[in-house]
């Protein structure tokens, strides 16, 4: 479904990726893991088109996304959950959602969908008209995922998923992207590595903007370094 080959990225005069590459397949879980620094959001910044790579290739659906603009990008069918969860503050829960299905694949079943995304988030369905300012940081994340998924996206980016958020609100929203996999493919931006591993079925470790393992989950959780370096066990 999304395949990166060689991309070399740079923020300004800096360069911030090298040579990376990594595929993503239909209905796959993937994470992309690293220390704070290490490209991470560079990488998502790459693939939705706010940061196009100077060299290397990316296609969505055998489709090169070179030249095309972040909305167009999004009209592909990829959306993006960004890292601190950026809701619009001052409307409410359903307005955010409703924000989400501008895409024309979002609003020709904008109803059915929302419907959707407030079973996956009961919680929004009792927030749903409450101003987004006043919810708490794990509300938000709840409703900058179900903004996202408002658009039906294939593919499904998250930056930072667990970032400022308690253990228990992570552990619950993990729970709840669990039951998307059948029909969102998931690409996973993480710095909780052990929940990351656990929820996804590949992963990538990026340090220094290079990939330097990838795998199964389970084997790099398995893995003596990962767990020392990452771990700290």
């Amino acid at each position: 479904m999304l395949e990166i080959s060689g991309i070399d990225v740079f923020r300004g005069e800096t360069q911030v990726l090298w040579e990376v590459s990594l595929k993503v397949r239909p209905g796959e879980r993937v994470a992309i893991l690293g220390s704070n620094g290490a490209g991470k959001s560079s990488l998502l910044a790459a693939i939705t088109g706010t940061l196009p790579p100077q060299r290397g290739t990316i296609t969505f659906k055998g489709a090169p996304l070179a030249g095309l603009k972040p909305y167009q990008i999004t009209q592909l069918g990829v959306a993006l959950v960004p890292e601190g969860r950026r809701v619009y503050r001052d409307m409410t829960a359903s307005e955010n959602l409703e924000m989400g299905a501008y895409p024309r694949r979002g609003r020709s079943q904008l109803h059915r969908t929302m419907e959707q995304v407030l079973r996956i988030f009961p919680v929004l369905d009792e927030r749903k008209h409450q101003v987004a300012g006043t919810l708490s940081g794990g509300e938000q994340q709840m409703l900058a995922i179900g903004r996202a998924l408002m658009s039906r996206p294939e593919l499904l980016l998250i930056d930072e998923l667990s970032l400022g958020l308690a253990p228990v609100i992570t552990k619950e929203i993990y729970r709840a992207l669990a039951g998307l996999v059948e029909e969102t493919t998931i690409l996973l931006v993480e710095q909780n590595v052990e929940q990351a591993l656990h929820h996804s079925q590949r992963a990538y470790i990026l340090e220094s903007g290079r990939m330097t393992r990838n795998g199964p989950s389970a084997e790099l959780m398995a893995d003596d370094d990962i767990r020392r370096a990452y771990l700290g066990l």
